[in-house]
Parts: C-alpha cells; sequence; structure tokens
C-alpha cells in the first residue's frame, strides 16, 4: 500500500476544519479527492491528494495545526522554525533548537527531547515526545503528524533517511492499527506513557548538509508534503520517484529500468543493488507512482483506457485488476464516487 494514504487519516485531518465549521466538501474536491470516499473504511488516496488537502486546511483554517491544537498555530511558523535550525552544526543542536523555538509559544506543543543511554535494543537512543494530546484531536491527528514530520525533516536536514527504532502512543490501538507500521517504519506499541519515537543516538552528531536555497525547495510545499511523503530527497527510491513522474509530465509512457538508470548515470546493476539496500525494488517504485498517478487522474476524468496504456499497462483488464488490489474496488467506481 505504499504510496497511498488511508481514508482514516483523511477524515482524521478534516476534524479540526469541521470543528470550526469550515464546509470541507470543496476543499475535498479541489484535492481531487471524491467525498463519498470517506464513507468506504477500506479506501485510499494518493499521496499527492493527501498533500494537497492538508494545503487546502491551512489556507482554509488559517493553521498550520488544522484547528486540532487549543490555539491557532499561524501559517509560516513552521518555515520561521526551519530557518532558526538550517544554520546549527548538527542534528542534535537543530533539534534543541527546535523545541526551544515551539517552546516560546504558551499555546503552542509542548516537545521533549530525551538521550538513553541504553534503549529498548540496548544501544543508545535519541527520543522525541509529544507530551499533549489535545481534545481537539479526539483521532490524534496532530500529536501524530508532529512525531511524523520531526522524522523526516530530521532525515531531510542531514541528507540521509533515518530509520526510526520504534514508535509508541499514549492511547489504545485504533482499529487501523495496521496502518501504523507502514506509515513510521517500524515496530509500533499502543498504551504507552506518551506519544514518542526514537532514533539512534549517534544521529545527533550528524552534520546538517542543507542549506537557504534548498531550504526555499522544501517550503514550497512542506509541511504538508512531509506529511505524505516518506523521503524527500534522501533516498535513491525518491530520485527514481522523481524520474518517473517527470517522464509522465512529459507525455510520456512510464520508462522502464534501464531508461532510469541511464537518467540517473548508473547501470542498471548499481540501481537495483542500490534500491535493495533501501529495502524496496524498482518494480515497487513503479507502482507506488502508477497507484499516485492513477488516483489522481481518474479524479481529473482521464479515460480509463487512456491512462491504463499512460501508466504501461498491456490491457486494460490489468489496470482493473492492479487498481482493485490497492484501492478495494474498480477505476469506474472510483470515478463516479466524484
Amino acid at each position: 500500500m505504499g504510496g497511498t494514504i488511508s481514508v482514516h487519516r483523511v477524515r482524521a485531518a478534516l476534524r479540526g476544519a469541521d470543528r470550526l465549521g469550515v464546509d470541507t466538501v470543496p476543499l475535498l474536491q479541489r484535492a481531487r479527492i471524491p467525498p463519498l470516499l470517506l464513507g468506504d473504511d477500506n479506501a485510499r488516496v494518493s499521496a499527492a491528494q493527501f498533500a494537497e488537502l492538508v494545503r487546502e486546511l491551512h489556507r482554509a483554517t488559517d493553521d498550520e495545526f488544522l484547528g486540532l491544537g487549543p490555539a491557532p498555530s499561524r501559517r509560516g511558523t513552521f518555515a520561521m522554525m526551519c530557518h532558526t535550525v538550517i544554520g546549527c552544526p548538527d542534528l542534535g543542536s537543530a533539534l534543541r533548537r527546535a523545541v526551544r523555538f515551539y517552546g516560546l509559544f504558551p499555546d503552542g506543543p509542548r516537545l521533549g527531547l530525551e538521550t538513553a543511554a541504553e534503549g529498548y535494543g540496548g544501544r543508545a537512543e535519541l527520543r522525541y515526545s509529544v507530551l499533549d494530546q489535545p481534545p481537539e484531536d479526539p483521532d490524534h491527528f496532530l500529536s501524530e503528524s508532529l512525531v511524523v514530520i520531526w522524522h523526516r525533516l530530521s532525515s531531510w536536514v542531514v541528507g540521509r533517511r533515518i530509520p526510526l527504532l520504534w514508535a509508541e502512543f499514549a492511547y489504545p490501538p485504533p482499529p487501523h492499527r495496521e496502518e501504523y507500521e507502514r506509515l513510521f517504519g517500524c515496530p509500533c506499541r499502543f498504551d504507552a506513557a506518551r506519544t514518542r519515537a526514537a532514533m539512534d543516538a549517534d544521529w545527533l552528531a550528524a552534520p546538517v548538509v542543507r542549506d537557504e536555497a534548498a531550504l526555499r525547495r522544501l517550503l514550497h510545499a512542506a509541511p504538508a508534503d512531509l506529511l505524505s511523503r516518506r523521503a524527500w530527497d534522501t533516498t535513491v527510491a525518491e530520485q527514481v520517484r522523481h524520474t518517473l513522474l517527470n517522464a509522465l509530465r512529459d507525455g510520456t509512457r512510464l520508462p522502464e529500468l534501464p531508461r532510469v538508470a541511464a537518467a540517473l548515470a548508473v547501470s542498471p546493476a548499481t540501481l537495483r543493488r542500490r534500491l535493495a539496500a533501501e529495502g524496496t525494488t524498482f518494480q515497487q517504485t513503479k507502482d507506488a507512482v502508477r497507484r499516485e498517478v492513477a488516483l489522481a487522474s481518474l479524479g481529473d476524468g482521464e479515460r480509463i483506457a487512456e491512462l491504463a496504456a499512460r501508466l504501461g499497462f498491456s490491457e486494460d483488464t490489468a489496470f482493473h485488476r492492479a487498481f482493485r488490489r490497492w484501492t478495494g474496488t474498480t477505476p469506474g467506481a472510483y470515478r463516479s464516487r466524484g
């Protein structure tokens, strides 16, 4: 299911806007998410659709916390925090400065940062925590989003994918608990004392490699894209994803591995080896792009036969089988809900 977002998270993201009396149907439509999809517990949307919905919610609520906190966080707060940390020498000092930054706001999130000399796996850990569970956020979307964003921003800052060792949550397991390990990429526990996640403490010394120009590119789409994309310019899989999407934007069919390898100036064997080191394959990355583009393009009204050909399926029936595997429904049914 990589590359798609559960409808549970879509509904949770809308909760604050609903509480504020915002009409969310136009927001869903602008994000190309059929509103009727919210009634299907098995439905999923693409990462691009979800990121666009979060941007729409930011604008509609004028709140980076989407109406899910005790007080709004004005748009631009996250960007200013990023500007304060980009000049730090290493990840440890950047995270400590970020915690101090949000601590300046009385109604801001209370974030914790600690190191443990001996963690669950017997090694030193860096643990970062969300210390509040505001009643305005009954689905815990805000607290989980803060964990996700801090982890993915940390990876972006050092230019490498940082694996999480574990994550735990200060509430009972929800009905969709199987989503959590896909979202966080690590073992997940519930009914914990607080919501937090851990990484190897050695990452504290990792140098900050991003500059102001790179930050401007990140902020063009963040924090919404940090929520929807597991990697941000830190993995070979992400470079492959960009290459595939660019080919589709140029109006060509989805390229195969040799052409993608040539675009990345490596041999096909080297590309396979580097993807394997990241725990994925070219086919898995290609399928994730297919899912994302299929969901978005059906929302735009593209003909199913044309879409199947553009995504490299040999026949319509193969596309129908793949789409049902991804979403639990057919392309025609998905589009009709819009």
